[in-house]
């Protein structure tokens, strides 16, 4: 693939590849561009998106863009920082790494869009406090709200919530919550599911 200047980032020019992944000929965002609204019911994050290193993940969230409703997107895990992170997203010395884990976590699997799992990208970076990301091959994903160093290069990290808006997302942890159990691992699931859909944005944002 070549690098390619789009006229509109966010309804880039596509092709079907040999797998029919659809991929976006090395698109590239300008400053300010390549940011959407993840709408939900307690506000907008505003997501940066990554497409130099995870070019499918990226192309499979333009095609949820169109939708009016992203019917089944939803929040269903949250986790707060507990005592185990700074409000930075910090390891604090000495503590556990979780539970709780510092994380927002949910599906984006539309009805009506057929999702082909996608492949770790070479996005070579930590999960850091903001940082969007893949569990395993999607459609599940999580947002991070602290510094995951010891999960090192573990996840496709393909956007980052820009740092203003992460304080929904830190409302969003403090909700109600069930405890169970995942594969011996002590989760906290929402009582009430967060539907979530991605918009485009009318206004370039500035980053900081």
């Amino acid at each position: 693939c070549w690098p390619k200047k789009q006229k509109d980032a966010l309804n880039p020019d596509r092709r079907d590849s040999g797998d029919r992944v659809i991929w976006t000929s090395g698109l590239i965002f300008g400053k300010g561009e390549g940011i959407v609204m993840l709408k939900t019911e307690y506000g907008i994050l505003h997501v940066k998106f990554l497409p130099d290193c995870a070019p499918r993940s990226v192309a499979y969230i333009l095609e949820l863009l169109p939708l009016h409703h992203c019917a089944g997107c939803q929040f269903y895990r949250a986790e707060s920082r507990g005592n185990s992170w700074d409000p930075l997203g910090n390891h604090i010395e000495h503590a556990t790494f979780g539970p709780p884990f510092a994380l927002i976590q949910g599906t984006l699997e539309a009805h009506g869009i057929q999702f082909e799992e996608i492949p770790i990208e070479a996005c070579h970076t930590n999960v850091r406090r903001g940082s969007v990301a893949w569990v395993g091959s999607g459609p599940e994903f999580f947002i991070s709200l602290a510094n995951h160093d010891e999960w090192r290069k573990t996840y496709t990290v393909f956007g980052y919530v820009l740092p203003e808006d992460m304080k929904i997302l830190e409302k969003i942890a403090e909700l109600p919550t069930i405890s169970e159990v995942w594969s011996n691992i002590n989760v906290s699931v929402l009582e009430r599911p967060i539907p979530l859909r991605f918009l485009r944005m009318k206004e370039k944002v500035l980053e900081k």
